[in-house]
């Protein structure tokens, strides 16, 4: 029986040529800006096997107004979820709503955000005519999905009271290895630290009666956020101003989640790709050692005040637990699904 050869050699070369071309294609990477448009303050965190960032729609307050999520499987390619929550759902929030913090529990997606830049009369801006200056502060939604729609879970702020002189915004919610939730929040220099109860409708006081207690590091402006890596507890925060080039990142590490925090140093700062770059959070491919910041950042040339993109990169850490810098880069980082 005659046999043709040259079929069968044509489509075996064909196969190792493909197979050539998949191993020398370079890894697909997500790119910074990870997506369009105008954001800040991401939050990342895993649902199941999905990566999620919880932003604020960067604009001036009186267009701030809702917030839009982004989902991933890979660390590259973006899902927009469209207005998750807006003011529609909450009534008490009239000028902005930003920072929003996400996390689950027993089958709810509850998300965090502050509302309507609260004000003491001392503060400039202060109007006592003006509802907005003195009534907000940090609220909750919820929702069964992580991508929403929201609704106001409690039908007034959360936290709308002033304690030691911090501002109630930019809010983290850390849940603990014993399962308690710990509640870290403030602007205006101060840092304060609480526990939520168990149904996440307030606060269970210390054993010294206080709801929170004061943690600033040196150097704190905004922005809190805590990661437990190798036994270690890790508080990042902002520094600087939020409207120009000084903002950065900082961190403490410390061996408990109530601290102390002792600055270490400033590992997210301006470069010759951007400015601005802060108000930052981590994510963490589960059961790996893999890390990676989330953070907005200024391009160059910046035009706007709240012309702000939320960008990825590398985490990464040194022998004795401490932060190395991060690269700001335009790449982004490669294609990562969690199994």
């Amino acid at each position: 029986m005659k046999t043709n050869f040259v079929p069968i050699l044509f489509f075996l070369a064909l196969a190792c040529t493909s197979n050539t071309e998949k191993q020398d294609k370079p890894a697909q990477l997500s790119g910074n800006p990870i997506f369009e448009g105008w954001y800040a303050d991401p939050e990342g965190v895993v649902f199941g096997e999905e990566y999620w960032i919880y932003p604020t729609y960067s604009a001036r307050f009186i267009e701030q107004l809702h917030f839009d999520a982004f989902s991933s499987r890979d660390l590259v390619n973006w899902e927009k979820h469209e207005r998750i929550l807006d003011t529609a759902a909450i009534k008490w929030a009239r000028q902005a709503m930003w920072a929003p913090s996400a996390i689950e529990k027993e089958g709810k997606y509850y998300l965090f955000f502050a509302a309507n830049d609260i004000l003491t009369p001392d503060r400039p801006g202060y109007d006592p005519d003006n509802d907005i200056n003195h009534s907000g502060g940090i609220g909750v939604a919820v929702s069964n999905t992580p991508g929403g729609p929201f609704r106001d879970y409690l039908g007034k702020p959360l936290l709308s009271e002033f304690y030691h002189g911090a501002q109630p915004i930019d809010q983290f919610v850390f849940k603990d290895l014993d399962g308690t939730h710990y509640f870290f929040y403030g602007g205006w220099g101060h840092c304060n630290m609480g526990k939520l109860n168990v149904d996440f409708t307030g606060f269970e006081p210390w054993e010294d009666g206080q709801l929170f207690h004061e943690i600033t590091p040196e150097g704190y402006v905004e922005g809190p956020f805590m990661f437990l890596r190798n036994d270690i507890y890790y508080l990042m925060w902002s520094e600087g101003g939020w409207t120009n080039e000084s903002y950065k990142v900082a961190y403490a590490m410390a061996d408990k989640p109530t601290g102390p925090f002792e600055r270490i140093g400033t590992i997210l700062e301006k470069d010759s790709i951007a400015t601005g770059a802060g108000h930052n959070s981590a994510i963490n491919k589960p059961g790996t050692d893999d890390w990676y910041m989330v953070y907005h950042r200024r391009p160059i040339p910046n035009e706007d005040r709240d012309h702000r993109v939320t960008c990825i990169d590398v985490m990464e850490f040194n022998e004795d637990g401490t932060i190395k810098p991060i690269v700001m880069t335009v790449e982004g980082v490669a294609a990562n699904p969690i199994d």
